[in-house]
């Protein structure tokens, strides 16, 4: 029998159906499923996929900064699984040298950059580590009680100076920097001394949670449609402002989603801006390619037990890959899935021929092969099911296109009304565990 299930928008009757097989499939504790799922372990709850270390400007052209010198950073983070017990991932992955963190320590946001009672994180015991150049590094268990959606500051001070700063280039959401030279401030309640905002996830790599073992992740993995981009612009850029730190991206939309159906998993976001399958975007933020990254930043997660794999139309619109090898590409990211005993769904490619980029300006013929991409996606029974976001969220009377609603100003990124779409797109079903994570 094939594994390939393809996936329809529910209505009416089928709507029903979902909800009545999900209260089959996400079983309540007491049953023989959770009973067999006993004890606890790590399970990814946020990250965020390191981009560059290069670029000084973010997604809607605030500051990044590339260097740091004895000040503290406090990154605003929105975890998709509570719990009481948490580990923070450090990133140095493009850094030039060894990076060292003084003190780290972890709170609940109130307002802007102030924050409650800051938890202190530590490393092999001690308040601080050191980073390689090039690595990435995990902290002891910490014990922090908070919820999913829960605004989180993750405060580090940097005592010396770091050159080529790790980030995540497009965080959609506002962090903030003190003054260079002005100390630790990691435990500073006040916003006042972080006069410095910006929109990139500096040196954060991730948030894991202890959580059961029935509970698992699901990495969405992708391009900016992923990470959650909206256009500001024809052009894209400069991103659109209004939609930071409101949680909008279509992997925050299947959460909420899945917290409703009281599904015990996580949706890990591993979305780049610019990304492409095949071709490789470093030193600038458009990333490694997806095929390289993949590994790292899908299959590495603790917990993990699927993908849901939607990428290349910057390879149809900034390189003019053809079908062929973007189905060579996509067949290798689910064959190295398989092979690591992970679960992979493919998502079919959006339309954007009314685009700027990737569309009219850039790739004028890329309408072709993005349809024979699909067609193969829809017929091809390697991975395990397919979610057909193209069939959601195109035009019914031009599919060459995004429906009016559901598309951004530059008419290659969805709307915030596009990502939900997207979101209720993904049969909930699909993505349950039978069994307990790794």
């Amino acid at each position: 029998m094939s594994r390939r299930r393809k996936l329809r928008r529910s209505h009416g009757g089928a709507a029903l159906t979902a909800v009545l097989l999900l209260g089959t499939l996400f079983v309540s504790p007491g049953t023989a499923a959770s009973a067999a799922c006993t004890g606890s372990g790590w399970v990814a709850s946020w990250a965020a996929s390191p981009t560059d270390a290069l670029v000084p400007v973010d997604a809607s052209g605030g500051p990044a900064p590339t260097s740091v010198t004895r000040q503290t950073l406090r990154m605003m983070i929105s975890p998709h699984l509570g719990g009481s017990t948490l580990r923070i991932r450090l990133t140095n992955r493009f850094g030039s040298s060894p990076v060292t963190f003084g003190r780290v320590t972890v709170a609940k946001q109130q307002r802007g950059a102030a924050i409650g009672a800051a938890t202190p994180v530590l490393f092999g015991g001690k308040t601080s580590v050191t980073v390689p150049a090039g690595s990435d590094l995990v902290s002891d268990a910490t014990q922090f009680t908070f919820a999913a959606f829960d605004h989180l500051a993750v405060s580090m001070y940097v005592p010396g100076r770091a050159e080529s700063v790790t980030k995540h280039w497009n965080a959609n959401a506002t962090s903030y920097l003190t003054p260079a030279l002005s100390g630790d401030r990691t435990a500073e309640t006040s916003g006042a001394p972080f006069t410095t905002r910006t929109g990139s996830w500096l040196y954060l790599g991730g948030l894991d949670v202890e959580a059961p073992t029935s509970t698992h992740a699901v990495v969405a993995f992708g391009d900016s449609i992923t990470d959650g981009f909206v256009g500001g612009s024809p052009l894209s850029i400069p991103a659109d402002k209004s939609v930071a730190d409101t949680d909008q991206r279509y992997p925050d939309f299947l959460q909420r989603r899945l917290l409703d159906a009281g599904a015990p998993i996580s949706i890990v976001n591993a979305g780049i801006g610019s990304n492409m399958l095949l071709t490789d975007g470093t030193p600038l933020m458009l990333g490694p390619s997806g095929v390289k990254r993949f590994g790292q930043d899908a299959l590495a997660h603790p917990g993990v037990t699927g993908v849901l794999l939607l990428e290349g139309i910057n390879d149809l619109g900034l390189t003019r890959s053809s079908a062929v090898s973007l189905i060579a590409g996509l067949t290798t990211l689910v064959d190295q899935a398989h092979a690591a005993g992970v679960k992979v769904w493919l998502g079919t490619i959006l339309p954007a021929s009314n685009a700027l980029i990737d569309g009219t300006l850039l790739a004028p013929d890329s309408e072709r092969n993005r349809q024979q991409v699909n067609t193969w996606i829809r017929q091809q029974d390697l991975a395990d099911g397919v979610v057909d976001f193209d069939l959601a969220l195109r035009d019914p009377s031009n599919p060459s296109v995004l429906r009016a609603e559901y598309a951004s100003v530059d008419n290659l990124h969805p709307s915030p009304a596009g990502y939900r779409a997207m979101a209720q797109t993904v049969d909930l079903n699909l993505l349950a565990s039978p069994g307990c994570a790794a």
